[in-house]
């Protein structure tokens, strides 16, 4: 049974790569309303474009580090929204400790208010080792934070909340520039530039097609379960061996280039997704192959127009939102 069917959803961060593709894909399951709220600091209003004659999408430029509410039903509530690429954290790191903390504090009390569902989207690094004061620790340490308070929420109101941590994920509307491993060496790809890899290339990354993730995060906000679960793809390739599958993809003319490691780039991301497969029925289906193929082309038409460096903003809601 499609549960998302005649349901009321919000979706906080909904103009990101997640979100926006998340969006169309609660509507396309028959959600009677989507709401996105985003400030698009990194998310695109273009990512939203195929939406915007849909009488059931509403999109809302706003900070959820501010407060918002919303009149009627609201059933599900997705936390979508942070900074999450290397650059864009290192640019906001701020911005990124507030969202994980203010914000979702937010979206947790719409939540408790409406009695809906709340789904926290949080991150790999959070199954290893970090550095609470390293160049990347904003942004775990803001997806700490953000997990300790759902559980909170959980237990001292009873609000219904899903934790999912999120492996690679790649597809159409990543952004060419944002430092992750697929659009950087697409990137290169397209320019006729050759791959770089820092370190030795053996960190090794698993690669997630963005459908096969939403298909993961619909069920989890379907189902009962409550503690943190891994989405992702347990197929693991090192980055030589993925620069090595892209040159040969491009016609095996480029070299790939060997540069120090930078900060404190972790060695490893291979999801235990042994929980997802018991508990949701799920595990990813499509081939990188193929998913590469899909983000090729975006990226192709991407190149032809590209992106100005900070997305055009609308104008902003008011400080509480009412719909």
């Amino acid at each position: 049974m499609n549960r998302i069917h005649g349901k009321r959803v919000v979706v906080l961060g909904g103009a990101g790569f997640l979100g926006s593709h998340l969006c169309e894909r609660l509507l396309a399951d028959g959600a009677s309303e989507v709401i996105s709220l985003d400030n698009f600091i990194t998310g695109d209003e273009r990512n939203l474009a195929g939406l915007r004659m849909n009488k059931r999408f509403m999109s809302l430029h706003h900070d959820i580090t501010e407060p918002f509410s919303f009149s009627g039903p609201v059933d599900y509530v997705f936390n979508m929204a942070s900074p999450a690429s290397p650059i864009d954290c290192a640019r906001l790191p701020i911005e990124t400790l507030r969202v994980g903390a203010l914000g979702t504090e937010n979206g947790l009390r719409l939540a408790h208010q409406k009695d809906a569902v709340f789904l926290q989207a949080s991150a790999s690094e959070l199954c290893g080792e970090s550095n609470p004061i390293g160049p990347r620790s904003c942004y775990d340490e803001a997806k700490r934070y953000g997990e300790a308070l759902v559980a909170a929420y959980r237990r001292a109101h009873g609000v219904r909340t899903r934790i999912v941590r999120i492996f690679n994920t790649y597809g159409p509307r990543m952004r060419l520039n944002d430092g992750r491993a697929v659009p950087a060496f697409l990137g290169q790809a397209l320019r006729g530039e050759d791959f770089i890899i820092f370190g030795d290339g053996s960190q090794t990354r698993s690669f997630c097609y963005v459908s096969d993730l939403l298909d993961g995060l619909v069920r989890l906000a379907m189902s009962e379960v409550e503690e943190p679960i891994n989405l992702g793809n347990p197929r693991e390739t090192t980055l030589l061996q993925f620069a090595e599958a892209m040159r040969e993809a491009m016609g095996g003319q480029r070299r790939i280039s060997i540069k120090p490691l930078l900060g404190d780039e972790p060695n490893q991301r291979q999801p235990d997704i042994s929980r997802a497969r018991k508990l949701l029925g799920w595990e990813p289906r499509v081939r990188l192959e193929d998913g590469l193929r899909e983000t090729l082309t975006y990226f192709r038409s991407v190149a032809e127009h590209p992106a100005p460096v900070h997305p055009p903003h609308g104008p902003p809601a008011s400080p509480s939102p009412v719909a």
